[in-house]
């Protein structure tokens, strides 16, 4: 396997109401299920979720995210030597998942909750840092930048320096410019096409394109057609920088990975 090549973050969503599998994997045995198969698929980490992110999702308690995730946490950490991701903005859930046997936060919020730096840092947990405009439930009522690219990253870079100041490690951090999250379709675009204006900020740059309606409006299919259209817009990302990929459907994605890897190579900016 190339150092070069990019890695592959598999979707979990241990939800009821996720926009992208409609809650296919809610009870914890057929979210493990899932999770093996994600694995078998080629999937390189594997991304937990337990409130959804959808726009204009209601926020879950903490009790009840737990009860979803930690289950689900513990039996794949002892079943799979796949990093296991926790996608989770709040401290007390990522310590549980942490002690349970997840080694990422993957964080909406970028470090929102005051105490998840700390307990990120306790850990010495990889951490995800994503941009988002306003929360699940209001992102995507009339967004509005004025430099979405510039903003977008000025915020990563403030948010780099306070998990700095925490303690976290800088080799334990990636960013994420939040696709879909508080964006047009416009903003979207934007900031797919400059994304090679990350790389200053010096971290691995993650993308999540997979399923999102901003490729619904591209090619006028449903959600649950896009697996073509994700896997293009993934290697799109790629060629312009980004070293892991947050999909959905993971065996299409790691064929995709291979076959341009074995023709085309990655040179990357």
């Amino acid at each position: 396997m190339s150092d070069a090549r990019p890695r592959i973050m598999g979707v979990l969503n241990v939800t009821p109401d996720s926009f992208s599998d409609g809650g296919v994997n809610f009870t914890w045995e057929a979210a493990v299920k899932r999770g093996l198969d994600l694995v078998r698929e080629g999937a390189d980490i594997i991304d937990i979720g337990g409130e959804s992110s959808r726009p204009g999702a209601s926020p879950v308690a903490a009790d009840e995210e737990l009860r979803r995730v930690r289950p689900v946490v513990s039996a794949l950490s002892e079943s799979t030597d796949r990093p296991i991701s926790i996608d989770t903005y709040k401290a007390v859930v990522a310590r549980e998942c942490l002690e349970h046997g997840a080694a990422i936060v993957n964080d909406i919020s970028a470090l929102g909750d005051p105490e998840m730096a700390g307990v990120a840092a306790e850990f010495d947990a990889g951490v995800v840092l994503m941009h988002m405009q306003g929360t699940p439930r209001t992102m995507q009522i009339a967004p509005d930048y004025q430099d979405v690219v510039t903003e977008v990253r000025d915020f990563l870079a403030g948010r780099l320096e306070k998990a700095k100041a925490a303690g976290i490690r800088a080799d334990r951090v990636a960013i994420d410019p939040g696709i879909g999250f508080g964006k047009t379709r416009e903003h979207n675009r934007q900031l797919l096409w400059e994304l090679e204006r990350f790389a200053g900020l010096g971290r691995p740059l993650l993308i999540g394109t997979s399923r999102k309606g901003t490729l619904s409006k591209i090619t006028g299919r449903e959600t649950s057609d896009l697996t073509v259209a994700s896997v293009v817009s993934a290697l799109a990302a790629i060629r312009k920088g980004a070293r892991v990929v947050r999909v959905h459907d993971v065996g299409a994605m790691a064929d995709a990975i291979k076959v341009w890897e074995a023709q085309v190579g990655w040179d990357v900016p």
